[in-house]
């Protein structure tokens, strides 16, 4: 319904409020309360034409502030302007102040436009033009809508005038729309179809924050797929793959268009991912093989991905050699080599020499075998002959042969599938080839190694393969052996102790370590060199030696050798406190004691009975320390201790019974 009179009791209330400031009954109190705010404010009722305007800078400033509001809005503010064409609306967007950033509408009404001044950063807050459609909005925070006689000022009285605030995702108003024209074109729903499109605004707003958000994620996603150390696949819900990174091209070591391709192409016993695309349950640090032209092992984990009604889209799936984490995992677990051949502290010809053997067998990636008496530093020559050599940046991984039972010695360095045997590991173990990948195995004691280990031994160090107990997939290992005994090995050989194509195949490069016996002149090294370390790791000064002290401890055997050594010195060092060391400090072996030849006894000679018995009880006690063994090792479990023996469930009772061995 369009209103073409002018309400004459509208206008006889404004007269009467401009005349004598009393307001008139059945008038809005918003609209009084806006007159009111206008008198506050020393707004002139004849005026009503914006006088203040912003400068070209000023205005340049506000414009690229609202930019995106502008470019957003423009498209509605036509719409809405359908609408009316051609009846002498005009269509205003303005700031969170009131300023005209934008206008859609006819050139000119009745001459009068000009007159209220809709120019670009012209201000129309209530405090400037009297109430109207954008100051109200503004003071109000809500739609409003001013007609004819409703405007404090005279010249707005010719005008309808409708607006509403856009507000920002946080409620916060930056901005109005509104639209004007003339007061006999009022329509009742003039404000509603600008309330519909400054919401509409809004909502726009909302999808374009959204949009841009989805952007930045979308990129910092991207960086973050590019920048991962593991390989990443993507896959959608039929398996076939969608993206993949960088990190997994280099794994690959070459570049390969993998998209739209099924993972079966490039990934070895798939069930355990299709399992996942079905249950929607991801996987955790699964063993799976890439094809790769050869086969590659890696540790994988999944996670599949959803849609907002939690429906299954995909799976991302997250790659790593088993290499990278044997190498991570070393690292943290202290398989690191930490002695360089600068630590070696001696100056005697024999050490020297075996420095330069040590020295060109690093460059070597040949075995080496070590050998000297227990403390003469085996494995701080290992150490330094893999710090020297191409793989310093790979595990040293150490192994003593001879401190692991028998029968866990396969486990340990060829290590096992899940389900291989009970007590087994959930996802398996890896054994200490496959730790060593890439870098250096030390086997400690190798005179040590069981006959029926040794054959396995070489067999890998023959193919360079090894397969996991209870599994089938042969997994190529790269490592350099170092091995170390204090035995002659080649008198166990002759005696067949131990196999002599084991011997030559370890025996590459020969390195013998001088007891400290056969170098004294590095014993005063040795001494200080420790004397310095342990003083300074107490807290303490390095004491002052006796001379007598000295001479003891140069002339004495070393049976114990550099290990010794070092033992005694932080041993006097608790002892003394830092004091001066004097002969009381020195432990009592090392003093030698009076001479005294005891008389020997008369030696009996055993008779053949006495040494069957003897032998008997000998392979008695090793054969109940092995059940004992065995039984901790299986957790009590006597059938599988039975079948590791080699014997009936109840031949292994009546030996138990035998050697008073409880369950």
């Amino acid at each position: 319904m369009s209103l073409t009179t002018p309400d004459s009791n509208l206008y006889l209330a404004w007269k009467k409020f401009i005349e004598t400031g009393e307001i008139s009954e059945n008038i809005n109190p918003e609209i009084t309360d806006a007159w009111k705010r206008c008198v506050a404010a020393g707004v002139d009722p004849l005026a009503g034409r914006s006088q203040f305007i912003l400068d070209n800078a000023k205005m340049r400033e506000v414009l690229e502030d609202h930019q995106e509001l502008i470019d957003l809005a423009r498209p509605f503010m036509n719409n809405l302007y359908k609408f009316v064409a051609g009846s002498g609306f005009i269509v205003l967007l303005c700031d969170e102040h009131g300023y005209i950033m934008a206008t859609i509408g006819d050139p000119d009404v009745n001459g009068d436009t000009n007159e209220l001044n809709f120019q670009t950063g012209a201000l129309w807050t209530e405090e400037e033009i009297g109430n109207n459609g954008v100051g109200t909005s503004l003071v109000m925070r809500r739609p409003f809508q001013v007609t004819g006689f409703e405007h404090f000022c005279r010249k707005h009285h010719k005008w309808t005038c409708s607006g509403s605030p856009i507000f920002n995702e946080n409620r916060e108003m930056i901005g109005i729309l509104e639209m004007s024209g003339p007061v006999e074109k009022t329509h009742l729903h003039t404000l509603g179809m600008v309330v519909a499109a400054a919401e509409a605004i809004e909502h726009q707003m909302q999808i374009h924050r959204q949009n841009r958000e989805l952007i930045m994620l979308n990129k910092r996603m991207y960086n973050i797929l590019n920048s991962v150390s593991d390989g990443v696949i993507i896959i959608d819900s039929f398996g076939k793959i969608t993206h993949t990174n960088p990190a997994l091209e280099r794994m690959l070591d070459r570049r390969l268009e993998l998209r739209g391709k099924a993972i079966e192409n490039l990934v070895e016993n798939t069930l355990v991912i299709r399992d996942m695309l079905v249950s929607g349950k991801g996987f955790k640090d699964v063993e799976l093989t890439i094809r790769n032209g050869t086969t590659l092992s890696c540790l994988a984990s999944g996670e599949v991905l959803r849609d907002e009604q939690g429906h299954i889209t995909g799976a991302s799936i997250f790659i790593d050699t088993i290499k990278n984490v044997h190498n991570l995992v070393n690292r943290f677990s202290g398989a690191q080599a930490t002695f360089q051949f600068e630590d070696i502290v001696g100056e005697s010809e024999q050490l020297m020499e075996a420095i330069r053997i040590g020295t060109r067998a690093a460059v070597s990636d040949s075995n080496v075998l070590l050998q000297g008496d227990s403390g003469t530093g085996k494995e701080v020559f290992a150490q330094a002959i893999h710090n020297r050599s191409s793989r310093a940046n790979h595990p040293f991984v150490a192994i003593n042969c001879g401190a692991i039972p028998r029968e866990l010695l396969d486990s340990e360095l060829f290590g096992y599938v899940e389900g291989a045997f009970t007590g087994a590991k959930k996802g398996g173990r890896p054994g200490k080839f496959e730790m060593a990948s890439g870098g250096t195995l030390f086997l400690d004691e190798i005179a040590d190694l069981p006959l029926a280990k040794q054959v396995a031994l070489l067999r890998v160090l023959q193919e360079r393969k090894i397969m996991r107990i209870g599994g089938d997939r042969v997994i190529p290992v790269d490592v350099r052996i170092i091995c170390a005994t204090n035995k002659n090995l080649l008198e166990m050989v002759k005696k067949g102790h131990f196999r002599q194509d084991l011997y030559y195949r370890l025996n590459v490069i020969s390195i013998t370590l001088p007891s400290l016996k056969n170098r004294r002149q590095d014993i005063n090294l040795l001494l200080n060199y420790f004397l310095q370390k342990y003083s300074k790791r107490m807290g303490m000064p390095a004491p002052v030696i006796e001379p007598q002290v000295l001479h003891y401890l140069e002339t004495y055997s070393w049976p114990g050798n550099v290990r010794e050594l070092q033992n005694v010195v932080e041993r006097i060092l608790n002892i003394s406190g830092g004091n001066k060391l004097t002969m009381n400090h020195l432990p009592p072996e090392l003093i030698p004691q009076p001479a005294y030849a005891p008389p020997e006894p008369d030696i009996e000679v055993p008779t053949l009975e006495e040494e069957r018995k003897r032998i008997k009880e000998i392979q008695a006690q090793q054969e109940t320390e092995e059940i004992i063994s065995l039984l901790a090792a299986c957790g009590g479990n006597v059938s599988e201790v039975a079948r590791r023996i080699g014997v009936s469930r109840n031949t292994l009772y009546r030996k138990m019974r035998q050697y008073n061995i409880m369950e």
